[in-house]
Protein backbone atom coordinates (compact mmCIF):
# COMPACT_ATOMS: atom_id res chain seq x y z
CA UNK A 1 0.00 0.00 0.00
CA UNK A 2 2.69 2.56 0.70
CA UNK A 3 5.00 1.68 -2.29
CA UNK A 4 1.55 2.79 -4.38
CA UNK A 5 0.87 5.51 -2.43
CA UNK A 6 4.20 6.75 -3.61
CA UNK A 7 3.56 6.16 -6.87
CA UNK A 8 1.27 8.72 -6.90
CA UNK A 9 1.70 11.31 -9.55
CA UNK A 10 1.28 14.55 -6.46
CA UNK A 11 1.00 17.33 -8.98
CA UNK A 12 -2.69 16.03 -10.19
CA UNK A 13 -3.35 15.71 -6.52
CA UNK A 14 -2.52 19.09 -6.01
CA UNK A 15 -4.09 20.35 -8.92
CA UNK A 16 -7.57 18.37 -8.07
CA UNK A 17 -7.22 20.43 -4.56
CA UNK A 18 -6.67 23.75 -6.71
CA UNK A 19 -9.83 22.95 -8.41
CA UNK A 20 -12.01 21.81 -5.02
CA UNK A 21 -10.55 25.77 -3.68
CA UNK A 22 -12.10 27.37 -7.10
CA UNK A 23 -15.25 24.93 -6.88
CA UNK A 24 -15.98 25.69 -3.19
CA UNK A 25 -15.23 29.67 -3.55
CA UNK A 26 -17.20 30.09 -6.32
CA UNK A 27 -20.02 28.24 -5.60
CA UNK A 28 -20.33 30.19 -2.44
CA UNK A 29 -20.55 33.02 -4.22
CA UNK A 30 -23.04 32.17 -6.78
CA UNK A 31 -25.47 30.69 -4.33
CA UNK A 32 -25.37 33.30 -1.19
CA UNK A 33 -28.57 34.89 -0.52
CA UNK A 34 -30.59 32.23 -3.14
CA UNK A 35 -32.60 29.30 -2.02
CA UNK A 36 -29.31 27.22 -2.78
CA UNK A 37 -27.10 28.88 -0.29
CA UNK A 38 -25.29 25.95 1.46
CA UNK A 39 -24.21 23.95 -1.87
CA UNK A 40 -20.36 25.15 -1.34
CA UNK A 41 -21.00 22.81 2.22
CA UNK A 42 -22.61 19.72 0.20
CA UNK A 43 -19.53 20.04 -2.16
CA UNK A 44 -17.08 20.02 0.45
CA UNK A 45 -18.63 16.75 1.21
CA UNK A 46 -18.98 15.30 -2.33
CA UNK A 47 -15.06 16.14 -2.83
CA UNK A 48 -14.14 14.03 0.34
CA UNK A 49 -16.24 10.91 -0.87
CA UNK A 50 -14.38 11.80 -4.11
CA UNK A 51 -11.22 11.87 -3.13
CA UNK A 52 -11.99 8.87 -1.31
CA UNK A 53 -12.92 6.81 -4.76
CA UNK A 54 -10.01 8.55 -6.21
CA UNK A 55 -7.32 6.43 -3.81
CA UNK A 56 -9.84 3.79 -3.89
CA UNK A 57 -9.81 2.66 -7.50
CA UNK A 58 -5.85 4.19 -7.48
CA UNK A 59 -4.97 1.23 -5.40
CA UNK A 60 -6.96 -1.12 -7.61
CA UNK A 61 -5.26 -2.81 -10.71
CA UNK A 62 -7.41 -1.21 -13.71
CA UNK A 63 -6.80 -4.45 -15.60
CA UNK A 64 -9.22 -6.12 -13.51
CA UNK A 65 -11.72 -3.41 -14.17
CA UNK A 66 -10.94 -4.15 -18.33
CA UNK A 67 -11.16 -8.19 -17.88
CA UNK A 68 -15.24 -7.91 -16.65
CA UNK A 69 -15.78 -4.97 -18.77
CA UNK A 70 -18.09 -6.29 -20.84
CA UNK A 71 -20.29 -7.09 -17.28
CA UNK A 72 -19.81 -3.76 -16.08
CA UNK A 73 -21.46 -2.42 -19.55
CA UNK A 74 -24.08 -4.40 -19.53
CA UNK A 75 -25.23 -3.26 -15.79
CA UNK A 76 -24.40 -0.12 -17.25
CA UNK A 77 -26.70 -0.36 -19.91
CA UNK A 78 -29.36 -1.93 -17.30
CA UNK A 79 -29.56 1.17 -15.40
CA UNK A 80 -30.16 3.26 -18.77
CA UNK A 81 -32.93 1.26 -19.09
CA UNK A 82 -34.19 1.41 -15.45
CA UNK A 83 -34.31 5.28 -14.77
CA UNK A 84 -36.13 5.44 -18.26
CA UNK A 85 -39.06 3.87 -16.20
CA UNK A 86 -38.79 4.87 -12.74
CA UNK A 87 -36.07 7.69 -12.98
CA UNK A 88 -36.91 11.30 -12.11
CA UNK A 89 -36.94 14.73 -14.21
CA UNK A 90 -34.84 17.46 -13.93
CA UNK A 91 -34.82 20.24 -16.47
CA UNK A 92 -36.52 18.21 -18.61
CA UNK A 93 -33.90 15.34 -18.49
CA UNK A 94 -35.10 12.25 -16.94
CA UNK A 95 -31.77 10.67 -15.58
CA UNK A 96 -31.66 10.66 -11.70
CA UNK A 97 -32.40 7.11 -9.36
CA UNK A 98 -32.93 8.19 -6.38
CA UNK A 99 -31.26 6.63 -3.48
CA UNK A 100 -32.02 6.26 0.44
CA UNK A 101 -31.36 9.21 2.41
CA UNK A 102 -32.27 12.36 -0.14
CA UNK A 103 -29.47 11.38 -2.54
CA UNK A 104 -29.56 10.64 -6.24
CA UNK A 105 -27.16 9.20 -8.65
CA UNK A 106 -27.05 9.54 -12.94
CA UNK A 107 -26.47 6.59 -14.46
CA UNK A 108 -25.56 8.47 -17.68
CA UNK A 109 -22.88 10.66 -15.78
CA UNK A 110 -21.65 6.89 -14.22
CA UNK A 111 -21.82 5.18 -18.09
CA UNK A 112 -18.73 7.39 -19.25
CA UNK A 113 -16.60 5.90 -17.06
CA UNK A 114 -18.33 2.32 -17.92
CA UNK A 115 -18.06 2.44 -21.91
CA UNK A 116 -14.33 4.11 -21.94
CA UNK A 117 -13.55 0.99 -19.76
CA UNK A 118 -15.81 -1.30 -22.43
CA UNK A 119 -13.93 0.32 -25.44
CA UNK A 120 -10.61 -0.17 -24.01
CA UNK A 121 -11.28 -3.94 -23.72
CA UNK A 122 -12.92 -4.30 -27.27
CA UNK A 123 -10.10 -2.48 -28.94
CA UNK A 124 -7.83 -4.86 -26.84
CA UNK A 125 -9.56 -7.83 -28.84
CA UNK A 126 -8.26 -6.82 -32.65
CA UNK A 127 -6.01 -9.20 -34.38
CA UNK A 128 -4.35 -6.62 -37.13
CA UNK A 129 -2.15 -3.71 -35.93
CA UNK A 130 -4.80 -1.76 -37.71
CA UNK A 131 -8.75 -1.66 -36.89
CA UNK A 132 -10.97 -3.93 -38.94
CA UNK A 133 -14.25 -1.92 -40.19
CA UNK A 134 -16.55 -5.10 -40.19
CA UNK A 135 -14.91 -7.11 -37.15
CA UNK A 136 -13.62 -4.41 -34.95
CA UNK A 137 -15.05 -0.89 -36.45
CA UNK A 138 -18.42 -1.48 -36.78
CA UNK A 139 -19.45 -3.36 -33.36
CA UNK A 140 -18.00 -0.77 -31.41
CA UNK A 141 -19.85 1.76 -33.20
CA UNK A 142 -23.19 -0.07 -32.63
CA UNK A 143 -22.42 -0.86 -28.87
CA UNK A 144 -21.84 2.47 -28.20
CA UNK A 145 -25.03 3.77 -30.00
CA UNK A 146 -27.35 1.57 -28.03
CA UNK A 147 -26.22 3.70 -24.85
CA UNK A 148 -26.18 7.06 -26.98
CA UNK A 149 -30.26 6.03 -28.37
CA UNK A 150 -31.42 5.34 -24.85
CA UNK A 151 -29.78 8.89 -23.02
CA UNK A 152 -31.26 10.36 -26.01
CA UNK A 153 -34.56 9.28 -25.35
CA UNK A 154 -33.97 10.32 -21.71
CA UNK A 155 -33.23 13.95 -23.70
CA UNK A 156 -30.11 14.27 -22.29
CA UNK A 157 -27.98 15.53 -25.14
CA UNK A 158 -25.13 16.52 -23.46
CA UNK A 159 -24.03 13.56 -22.10
CA UNK A 160 -25.24 11.55 -25.04
CA UNK A 161 -23.19 13.22 -27.28
CA UNK A 162 -20.19 13.01 -24.63
CA UNK A 163 -20.22 9.30 -26.20
CA UNK A 164 -19.67 10.00 -29.59
CA UNK A 165 -16.64 11.88 -28.41
CA UNK A 166 -15.04 8.93 -26.10
CA UNK A 167 -15.74 6.98 -29.09
CA UNK A 168 -14.07 8.59 -31.76
CA UNK A 169 -11.20 9.35 -29.57
CA UNK A 170 -10.85 5.80 -28.50
CA UNK A 171 -10.92 4.30 -32.00
CA UNK A 172 -8.17 7.25 -33.11
CA UNK A 173 -5.58 5.55 -30.57
CA UNK A 174 -7.01 2.40 -31.33
CA UNK A 175 -5.23 2.93 -34.90
CA UNK A 176 -8.03 3.18 -36.86
CA UNK A 177 -7.32 3.26 -40.62
CA UNK A 178 -6.92 6.57 -42.03
CA UNK A 179 -9.33 5.82 -44.98
CA UNK A 180 -11.89 4.56 -42.46
CA UNK A 181 -11.07 7.98 -40.22
CA UNK A 182 -11.40 10.47 -43.46
CA UNK A 183 -14.55 8.68 -44.64
CA UNK A 184 -16.02 9.01 -41.08
CA UNK A 185 -14.57 12.74 -40.59
CA UNK A 186 -16.61 13.59 -44.18
CA UNK A 187 -19.49 12.15 -43.15
CA UNK A 188 -19.57 13.79 -39.91
CA UNK A 189 -18.98 16.94 -41.72
CA UNK A 190 -21.22 16.36 -44.36
CA UNK A 191 -23.80 16.35 -41.52
CA UNK A 192 -23.43 19.05 -39.57
CA UNK A 193 -23.36 21.33 -42.66
CA UNK A 194 -26.34 19.90 -44.37
CA UNK A 195 -27.91 19.75 -40.52
CA UNK A 196 -27.51 23.15 -40.14
CA UNK A 197 -28.41 24.46 -43.63
CA UNK A 198 -31.84 22.22 -43.43
CA UNK A 199 -32.09 23.69 -40.13
CA UNK A 200 -32.23 27.16 -41.04
CA UNK A 201 -33.93 26.75 -44.55
CA UNK A 202 -37.02 24.32 -43.07
CA UNK A 203 -37.36 26.12 -39.53
CA UNK A 204 -40.89 26.47 -39.28
CA UNK A 205 -40.85 22.37 -40.42
CA UNK A 206 -38.50 21.76 -38.31
CA UNK A 207 -40.31 23.58 -35.32
CA UNK A 208 -43.94 21.45 -35.79
CA UNK A 209 -41.54 17.91 -35.97
CA UNK A 210 -40.15 18.23 -32.27
CA UNK A 211 -43.24 19.76 -30.91
CA UNK A 212 -45.05 16.74 -32.31
CA UNK A 213 -42.30 14.79 -30.13
CA UNK A 214 -42.00 16.51 -27.38
CA UNK A 215 -38.79 18.24 -27.89
CA UNK A 216 -39.90 21.69 -28.69
CA UNK A 217 -37.49 23.11 -26.11
CA UNK A 218 -34.24 22.08 -28.15
CA UNK A 219 -35.49 24.60 -30.20
CA UNK A 220 -35.13 27.06 -27.62
CA UNK A 221 -31.44 25.88 -27.28
CA UNK A 222 -30.29 25.56 -30.52
CA UNK A 223 -32.15 28.99 -32.00
CA UNK A 224 -29.62 31.21 -29.96
CA UNK A 225 -27.40 29.63 -31.36
CA UNK A 226 -27.90 29.27 -35.03
CA UNK A 227 -30.65 32.19 -35.61
CA UNK A 228 -30.48 34.52 -32.92
CA UNK A 229 -33.03 36.84 -35.06
CA UNK A 230 -35.61 34.05 -34.21
CA UNK A 231 -34.91 33.16 -30.97
CA UNK A 232 -37.62 34.34 -28.32
CA UNK A 233 -36.90 36.29 -25.67
CA UNK A 234 -36.94 33.73 -23.02
CA UNK A 235 -35.24 31.35 -25.25
CA UNK A 236 -32.16 33.65 -25.57
CA UNK A 237 -32.50 35.04 -21.91
CA UNK A 238 -29.85 32.80 -20.52
CA UNK A 239 -27.59 33.02 -23.37
CA UNK A 240 -27.95 36.57 -23.79
CA UNK A 241 -27.10 37.13 -20.26
CA UNK A 242 -24.03 34.66 -19.58
CA UNK A 243 -22.65 36.50 -22.73
CA UNK A 244 -23.12 39.76 -20.75
CA UNK A 245 -21.58 38.95 -17.71
CA UNK A 246 -18.75 37.39 -19.53
CA UNK A 247 -18.25 40.74 -21.28
CA UNK A 248 -18.69 42.53 -18.61
CA UNK A 249 -15.89 40.67 -16.37
CA UNK A 250 -13.14 42.63 -18.69
CA UNK A 251 -9.45 41.49 -18.18
CA UNK A 252 -9.69 41.15 -13.99
CA UNK A 253 -12.78 40.66 -13.21
CA UNK A 254 -15.62 42.67 -10.85
CA UNK A 255 -14.20 41.07 -7.56
CA UNK A 256 -15.49 38.01 -5.62
CA UNK A 257 -19.00 38.23 -4.79
CA UNK A 258 -18.93 41.89 -6.84
CA UNK A 259 -21.19 39.56 -10.13
CA UNK A 260 -23.28 42.51 -10.75
CA UNK A 261 -25.11 39.82 -13.19
CA UNK A 262 -24.79 36.36 -11.37
CA UNK A 263 -25.38 38.36 -8.05
CA UNK A 264 -28.60 39.77 -8.97
CA UNK A 265 -29.59 35.80 -10.52
CA UNK A 266 -30.18 37.24 -14.25
CA UNK A 267 -28.27 33.58 -15.68
CA UNK A 268 -29.74 30.85 -13.96
CA UNK A 269 -28.33 27.49 -12.79
CA UNK A 270 -24.73 29.50 -12.03
CA UNK A 271 -24.11 27.00 -9.47
CA UNK A 272 -23.90 23.87 -12.14
CA UNK A 273 -24.21 24.78 -15.95
CA UNK A 274 -23.23 28.35 -15.85
CA UNK A 275 -20.60 28.02 -12.98
CA UNK A 276 -18.09 29.55 -16.05
CA UNK A 277 -20.40 32.92 -16.15
CA UNK A 278 -19.45 33.53 -12.48
CA UNK A 279 -15.89 32.96 -12.54
CA UNK A 280 -15.83 35.64 -15.82
CA UNK A 281 -17.78 37.92 -14.45
CA UNK A 282 -15.87 38.11 -11.13
CA UNK A 283 -12.45 37.26 -11.97
CA UNK A 284 -12.37 37.93 -15.80
CA UNK A 285 -9.98 37.12 -18.54
CA UNK A 286 -6.94 36.18 -16.18
CA UNK A 287 -9.43 34.16 -13.37
CA UNK A 288 -10.86 32.38 -16.41
CA UNK A 289 -7.40 32.04 -18.08
CA UNK A 290 -5.78 30.55 -14.58
CA UNK A 291 -8.44 27.53 -14.65
CA UNK A 292 -7.81 26.88 -18.61
CA UNK A 293 -4.31 26.53 -17.20
CA UNK A 294 -5.25 23.88 -14.80
CA UNK A 295 -7.04 21.68 -16.80
CA UNK A 296 -4.12 22.51 -19.34
CA UNK A 297 -1.78 20.76 -16.92
CA UNK A 298 -3.93 18.25 -15.33
CA UNK A 299 -4.34 16.72 -19.42
CA UNK A 300 -0.84 17.07 -19.76
CA UNK A 301 -0.08 14.46 -17.13
CA UNK A 302 -2.45 12.24 -17.72
CA UNK A 303 -0.78 12.39 -21.48
CA UNK A 304 2.50 11.73 -19.54
CA UNK A 305 0.98 8.77 -17.46
CA UNK A 306 -0.18 7.02 -20.78
CA UNK A 307 3.04 7.19 -22.72
CA UNK A 308 4.95 5.92 -19.98
CA UNK A 309 2.94 2.89 -19.71
CA UNK A 310 4.16 -0.68 -20.94
CA UNK A 311 0.61 -2.37 -20.93
CA UNK A 312 -1.86 -1.71 -24.16
CA UNK A 313 -4.94 -0.94 -22.44
CA UNK A 314 -4.13 1.60 -20.17
CA UNK A 315 -3.61 4.28 -22.77
CA UNK A 316 -6.56 3.39 -24.25
CA UNK A 317 -8.30 4.71 -21.53
CA UNK A 318 -6.60 7.48 -20.62
CA UNK A 319 -7.51 9.17 -23.80
CA UNK A 320 -11.33 8.24 -23.17
CA UNK A 321 -10.68 9.87 -19.87
CA UNK A 322 -8.91 12.99 -21.91
CA UNK A 323 -11.45 12.72 -24.59
CA UNK A 324 -14.28 13.36 -21.98
CA UNK A 325 -12.30 16.28 -20.20
CA UNK A 326 -12.03 18.16 -23.25
CA UNK A 327 -15.16 17.55 -24.48
CA UNK A 328 -16.99 18.92 -21.63
CA UNK A 329 -15.06 21.80 -21.09
CA UNK A 330 -15.21 23.31 -24.40
CA UNK A 331 -18.88 22.35 -24.49
CA UNK A 332 -19.33 24.10 -21.22
CA UNK A 333 -17.74 27.14 -21.84
CA UNK A 334 -18.16 27.29 -25.81
CA UNK A 335 -21.97 27.13 -25.57
CA UNK A 336 -22.06 30.53 -23.39
CA UNK A 337 -19.79 32.60 -25.52
CA UNK A 338 -21.56 30.93 -28.65
CA UNK A 339 -19.75 28.26 -30.24
CA UNK A 340 -21.90 25.58 -28.87
CA UNK A 341 -25.75 25.32 -28.45
CA UNK A 342 -26.72 25.66 -24.73
CA UNK A 343 -26.97 21.62 -23.01
CA UNK A 344 -26.98 20.27 -20.04
CA UNK A 345 -23.30 19.43 -19.29
CA UNK A 346 -21.13 20.31 -16.10
CA UNK A 347 -17.68 21.83 -16.07
CA UNK A 348 -15.36 19.40 -14.50
CA UNK A 349 -14.45 19.62 -11.09
CA UNK A 350 -15.91 23.13 -10.69
CA UNK A 351 -19.80 22.76 -10.97
CA UNK A 352 -22.09 21.67 -8.37
CA UNK A 353 -23.19 17.89 -8.42
CA UNK A 354 -22.47 14.74 -6.82
CA UNK A 355 -22.18 12.42 -9.38
CA UNK A 356 -20.19 14.02 -12.11
CA UNK A 357 -17.92 14.73 -9.33
CA UNK A 358 -17.39 11.22 -8.38
CA UNK A 359 -16.68 9.64 -12.29
CA UNK A 360 -14.89 12.58 -12.79
CA UNK A 361 -12.52 11.67 -9.73
CA UNK A 362 -12.74 8.09 -10.47
CA UNK A 363 -11.74 8.47 -13.93
CA UNK A 364 -8.53 10.41 -12.28
CA UNK A 365 -8.08 7.48 -10.08
CA UNK A 366 -8.11 4.89 -13.01
CA UNK A 367 -5.47 7.09 -14.68
CA UNK A 368 -3.56 6.95 -11.30
CA UNK A 369 -4.19 2.92 -11.11
CA UNK A 370 -2.61 3.31 -14.60
CA UNK A 371 0.58 5.02 -13.29
CA UNK A 372 0.92 2.41 -10.16
CA UNK A 373 0.54 -0.39 -11.95
CA UNK A 374 0.86 0.32 -15.97
CA UNK A 375 4.70 -0.65 -15.57
CA UNK A 376 2.99 -4.50 -14.52
CA UNK A 377 2.44 -6.47 -17.53
CA UNK A 378 1.52 -9.89 -16.98
CA UNK A 379 2.28 -13.06 -18.92
CA UNK A 380 -0.44 -13.09 -21.13
CA UNK A 381 -0.28 -9.47 -21.64
CA UNK A 382 3.20 -10.25 -23.09
CA UNK A 383 2.55 -12.49 -25.46
CA UNK A 384 -0.74 -10.53 -26.76
CA UNK A 385 1.87 -7.62 -26.92
CA UNK A 386 4.56 -9.81 -29.49
CA UNK A 387 1.91 -11.38 -31.52
CA UNK A 388 0.96 -7.71 -31.63
CA UNK A 389 4.59 -6.23 -32.70
CA UNK A 390 4.83 -9.04 -35.23
CA UNK A 391 1.49 -8.34 -36.97
CA UNK A 392 2.89 -4.74 -37.02
CA UNK A 393 6.27 -5.76 -38.53
CA UNK A 394 4.39 -7.95 -40.96
CA UNK A 395 2.33 -5.52 -42.19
Amino acid sequence: MLTKLKKIDYTIVFILLLLMGISIAVLYSATSNTQFHGYHLRMIVYYVLGFAAFFAVSMIDYRLFVKYAIYIYLFGVALLVVVMFVGSTLNNATGWLKLPGGLSIQPAELFKLLLILFLAFMLLRKRKPRLLFWRDVLPIMLLTFLPFMIVMAQNDLGNALSYLVILAGMLWIGNIKYMHALIALAVFAGSVIGGITAYKVYHDQVYAFFAEIGREHWISRIDPWLMPEKASQDASYHTRNAKLAIASGGMTGEGYLQGETVQSERVPLTYSDSIFVVIAEEFGFLGSSVLLLLYFVLIHRLILISLECRDRSGPLIIVGVVAMFLYQIFENIGMFIGLMPLTGITLPFISYGGTSLLINMACIGMAMSIRIHGHEVDEEQQVQTSHYTKLKAQS
